[in-house]
């Protein structure tokens, strides 16, 4: 198993590498490899390089580790679907620093508290990534 770090700023103005230690730190207790994946650009775009080259080099059972759901996404809903599509189509494990309830993934084994822990996480992540697109359109007004 690999923990993937995923890391992202807007422009190359913008200091993407801000969380990389915390994030180092949280995949220590992983105890597998540790890769680092460090981008800028928008997370209004689903093609992104970086976060494609982290999608086809993981393996199922690995961990994407993220500082916060809006690191990850400010896409459409649509465009978030087909990438949480390509995310479950690989078999990884989305963890989320900055919420907690994504943390229990890493060491869960009772499928049926693991079940509803998928359930809630998903419903959880996909209000982060509205509220995300939502904040990023508001900014676009001002």
């Amino acid at each position: 198993m690999t923990t993937r770090i995923y890391v992202r700023a807007s422009t190359k103005d913008q200091d993407a590498e801000r969380a990389l230690d915390d994030l180092r730190a949280f995949a220590k207790a992983s105890k597998g490899d540790v890769n680092e994946y460090i981008e800028n650009e928008s997370g209004t775009k689903l093609d992104r390089p970086i976060l494609n080259q982290l999608l086809d080099e993981s393996k199922n059972g690995d961990i994407l580790l993220v500082e916060s759901v809006d690191r990850l996404s400010r896409l459409s809903q649509a465009d978030f679907d087909i990438l949480k599509g390509r995310i479950k189509e690989k078999g990884l494990k989305l963890v989320v620093s900055d919420l907690p309830t994504t943390h229990m993934l890493i060491s869960s084994t009772d499928t049926i508290t693991s079940s509803i822990l998928h359930l809630v996480n998903n419903m959880l992540i996909d209000l982060l990534a509205t509220m995300a697109r939502l904040d990023n359109d508001k900014r676009r007004e001002r």
